[in-house]
């Protein structure tokens, strides 16, 4: 939205309509060039805005994704280790517990006899 700009009517019967609209005009285009300059301007600091939050995003993500990818092979450590320790009594108690049935099936097919 270009601001025209106006001058006074003193100004324009001193110097004439002619220089007094050349003066508007060159007023004017200058304001133009300067308005191009400045959105120009606006744009690229805003693109170098946008790829450093980028950027930012992209390196918060790999980090997050490094923690969640520790924190798994953490859990997924501890899982084993409770896995090996369950199956190890497993083993113990269904051990003993075979040996005292067998012990017992003994025990009672001797007395029978």
């Amino acid at each position: 939205m270009p601001v025209t700009a106006k001058l006074s009517r003193k100004f324009y019967e001193v110097f004439g309509d002619e220089i007094a609209n050349e003066l508007v005009n060159w007023f004017n285009a200058v304001d133009a060039t300067y308005r191009a300059n400045l959105r120009e301007l606006n744009e690229l600091n805003f693109a170098r805005f946008d790829a450093k939050v980028e950027q930012r995003f992209a390196e918060s993500d790999a980090k997050w994704e490094k923690r969640f990818a520790e924190l798994e092979a953490k859990v997924d450590r501890g899982f084993a280790e409770q896995r090996a320790h369950l199956l190890r009594w497993m083993f113990v108690y269904w051990g003993g517990s075979v040996v005292t049935t067998v012990g017992l099936v003994l025990l009672v097919l001797n007395t029978v006899r």
